[in-house]
């Protein structure tokens, strides 16, 4: 015994190597085990399983609204009217229930059928876990007349539970901001939270759910009466539809409550969503076999009935009976078994026979009383077969002759010298000329280029069939290697990790590029699933300095390079100081000064004058700064000391009101020379608006630009005489302009414009590239666009170029 220990190095195992994790530091010391990863989706997970709980309120009865609002300091705001978290003490934790269910894994009502008779948050650690991955979180809960509020960082409470006011409301308000010692990335994607907010308003009939996302202004208010029924009118908005009526089936068995809701149209693809207790169910699961069984079933024995021959009702499959179809399928299970926290399949057996049963019955009848309905859906249901066996002949045809064999590659493919497809990129470029420069400026060793001439076919307007006659696409789906149709695609024969867009950046290229797009989506869609297709950045500028050059990628890096130019060799002397302001103290300077002028540009759009918004983020700021740590409540002695201060800069504070609800206080000021609006004018400053995040952020700028705003500058640049300058707002602008002096400025509109070596350098080498990955964060809006843009229908897309016309800032024709 004693001479295995020493071989091992004395490596004992005993009770003293265990370590238990106490609370939630589980949670933070491994994270994926709970929202899946770290990355977008974990991060984004955070928000619906706080949105989660308010719709569990919904499906109990008892929430009618949910806002959601995503500050600019990325933290997120889910407020609801439903009942509110209980603050009573929990009788065996001795702490408020809101503090259990804040801090306790497995801790919440939906264990109890009596609370919640239905829920999709089922294993209680949905806001807990949101609680121990925030680097703060605040939780305001109305309920028996109170307003409490309790505060946590990283999962502990740093304030008692308490309460703050009066009200005669009801409901639970959560803010936190996602903790970026976990998360490397915590920019809060709008699409993403768009499509699953607009999902739950059409799964919960009459609920209203609002986003507004304070960083860009942008709103969404979704409310839809008629549920799934209007989703599918939503899904075929734009399409031609065979039969006017969405055909809608509800129903309970055994507890289980069925709905489900289908339209045909005239296009080649299917869409069908499924849903279990409000949660997307993405990988499927036994509702959506059960519903695709019955659909095949009953549309067969049907057509049987109606006399169509044997030998072609026999030739259908489910891939036929599924063209052109728009479908919604939605359950609710009391005790739904989903595979891990994340829930993207439903596994509970049972289902798929009740909604099998429950479909087939009621499409039977449906069918009998509606012969014409069904007379539409055979005949697109035929067609479809009749094209899928053409398909199919014109895959043989083209596979005898070897145009889609991955052993005779297209000629026009200069393929790479790397064999492991984990290693390699194909970079799709446009014409010749483009194709040219790629073909020299690249790593022949483990990139490969395939020049593309003209414009590829409209995927969305053509048949599969169609498609395959298309010798763009054809050279396309062979340097892919991938095969292409449900009985041919395979991802793993992927010849190349990475699949690269390289086109123009003017009308042309856009087009050609979203060509390429619709035939991915299209025909492709887990290429961009898993992550393999990009869109190559050229930089939009070229800067000469002399014999210098630099490379620029869009108008933003632009404006930092004029930036760190101005700040450079420069030297600013504030008035009544002896030293000028240190180089990097002066580029933190101008560019928090950026950021303040665009937050303070977005409320004077609400109706905040410009100058008063300065003086208002200075005195904040000034009041925070005076306290010790980030959190600052606005207590009654704050308020004060911010109306002293805002009568100190020359406003009048007429008033100091308790806000409704008792949480704190309204200031009434008074413009008295207001040359924005002019004369003067009262202006009333909200609790909610006082207490915002984004008065918060300027608040802190403010603290540190304060003493420069008003300043004059003594500014030396090289040889050049000394000059002066008034106020930041001057020596920012006289910065700036000075910084363009000197500087031959290009702005590229094609690859063709570049010489194989800059094509490499700017945009192709591994080391410098910028490249954007192509992603579906709203696969709804997605399909609309593609649908709009490249479908059949020429007044959906007329009306989409009339109100977007405005928000292009530049086009190259």
């Amino acid at each position: 015994m004693d001479q295995t220990v020493m071989e091992y190095g004395g490596n004992e195992y005993t009770a003293r190597q265990i370590t238990v994790l106490e609370g939630l530091s589980a949670v933070r010391k491994r994270p994926s085990m709970y929202i899946g990863n770290v990355s977008t989706e974990g991060l984004h997970h955070l928000v619906f399983e706080v949105v989660d709980n308010s719709v569990d309120e919904a499906l109990a009865g008892f929430c009618r609204n949910i806002k959601v609002t995503v500050h600019v300091d990325e933290s997120i705001t889910v407020e609801d009217d439903g009942r509110g978290i209980p603050v009573d003490v929990h009788e065996k934790e001795g702490i408020p229930a809101v503090q259990v269910v804040m801090t306790r894994l497995h801790a919440g009502g939906k264990f109890d059928s009596s609370i919640y008779k239905v829920a999709g948050g089922l294993h209680g650690v949905g806001v807990s876990v949101v609680n121990a991955l925030s680097e703060y979180l605040e939780v305001e809960i109305r309920r028996d007349g109170k307003v409490y509020h309790q505060r946590y960082e990283r999962g502990e409470p740093v304030t008692e539970l308490r309460i703050i006011g009066e009200t005669k409301r009801r409901g639970t308000k959560v803010t936190f901001r996602p903790d970026p010692q976990i998360f490397p990335e915590t920019s809060i994607h709008f699409d993403i939270l768009s499509q699953r907010l607009r999902e739950l308003a059409y799964l919960n009939p009459g609920l209203t759910i609002e986003l507004i996302d304070e960083r860009t202004g942008k709103e969404k208010k979704y409310h839809y009466e008629g549920g799934i029924v209007a989703f599918v009118e939503h899904l075929n908005a734009n399409k031609e539809v065979l039969h006017p009526e969405v055909i809608y089936i509800s129903g309970e068995k055994d507890d289980v409550i069925i709905e489900v809701a289908f339209q045909y149209n005239s296009s080649y693809k299917e869409k069908i969503f499924s849903f279990a207790n409000n949660i997307n169910t993405r990988e499927g699961g036994t509702h959506l076999v059960g519903f695709k069984t019955a659909l095949t079933r009953v549309i067969k024995h049907t057509a049987l009935e109606q006399k169509i021959p044997r030998n072609e009702v026999e030739k259908l499959t489910g891939d036929d009976v599924r063209e052109g179809l728009v479908a919604v399928i939605s359950v609710k299970v009391p005790n739904p078994q989903f595979e891990g926290q994340t829930k993207t399949r439903l596994g509970n057996q049972e289902v798929r026979g009740l909604v099998e049963q429950l479909v087939g019955d009621r499409l039977s009848t449906y069918f009998e009383e509606h012969p014409r309905v069904f007379r539409a859906i055979i005949d697109k249901v035929l067609e479809a077969s009749r094209a899928r066996e053409a398909a199919r002949r014109a895959r043989e045809l083209t596979r005898r002759k070897g145009l889609l064999s991955d052993h005779g590659l297209p000629g026009k493919l200069a393929d790479c010298q790397e064999r492991d497809p984990r290693k390699a990129e194909l970079f799709i470029v446009e014409g010749d000329s483009a194709g040219g420069s790629a073909k020299q400026g690249r790593d022949r060793r483990f990139q490969a280029i395939l020049p593309l001439r003209g414009k590829i076919l409209n995927v969305e307007k053509a048949r599969f069939d169609k498609m395959l006659q298309n010798q763009e696409i054809r050279t396309l789906i062979t340097a892919l290697g991938t095969g292409i149709g449900p009985d041919d695609f395979d991802i793993s024969r992927l010849r190349y990790d990475k699949v690269i867009l390289m086109t123009d950046a003017d009308v042309d290229g856009a087009h050609i590029r979203t060509l390429l797009l619709t035939f991915f989506f299209r025909m492709m869609p887990e290429l961009i699933e898993n992550g393999h297709l990009y869109i190559a950045q050229p930089p939009l500028y070229r800067v000469l300095e002399g014999k210098k050059e630099y490379y620029l990628l869009d108008d933003e890096q632009m404006m930092e390079f004029l930036v760190r130019r101005a700040v450079e060799g420069t030297s600013v002397t504030p008035e009544g100081q002896d030293k000028p302001i240190p180089a990097e103290e002066l580029l933190k300077l101008f560019s928090l000064y950026r950021n303040f002028k665009q937050w303070a540009d977005k409320l004077a759009m609400k109706g905040f004058p410009r100058r008063f918004v300065k003086d208002l983020a200075c005195s904040l700021g000034e009041v925070i700064a005076s306290r010790e740590g980030p959190f600052v409540d606005l207590d009654e002695e704050v308020v004060l000391e911010l109306k002293g201060l805002l009568e100190k800069m020359g406003y009048e504070v007429v008033s100091l009101e308790r806000e409704e609800e008792g949480r704190g206080y309204d200031l009434v000021v008074v413009l008295s020379q207001d040359p924005e609006n002019g004369g003067s004018r009262r202006l009333k400053l909200k609790y909610d608006f006082l207490k915002s995040v984004e008065l918060r952020k300027l608040a802190e700028i403010a603290h540190f630009i304060r003493p420069y705003l008003q300043s004059c500058f003594l500014i030396s640049q090289g040889k050049e005489n000394s000059r002066q300058c008034s106020g930041l707002d001057g020596l920012y602008d006289y910065l700036l302009e000075s910084a363009r002096k000197g500087l031959t400025i290009q702005r590229y509109k094609g690859l063709g414009e570049m010489n194989p070596e800059q094509l490499w350098e700017t945009t192709m080498n591994p080391e410098k590239r910028t490249l954007l990955q192509v992603r579906i964060e709203d696969q709804y809006h997605a399909e609309e666009l593609f649908t709009i843009l490249m479908g059949d229908q020429v007044d959906p897309r007329r009306e989409f170029i009339r109100q977007n016309a405005l928000e292009f800032r530049e086009l190259d024709i």
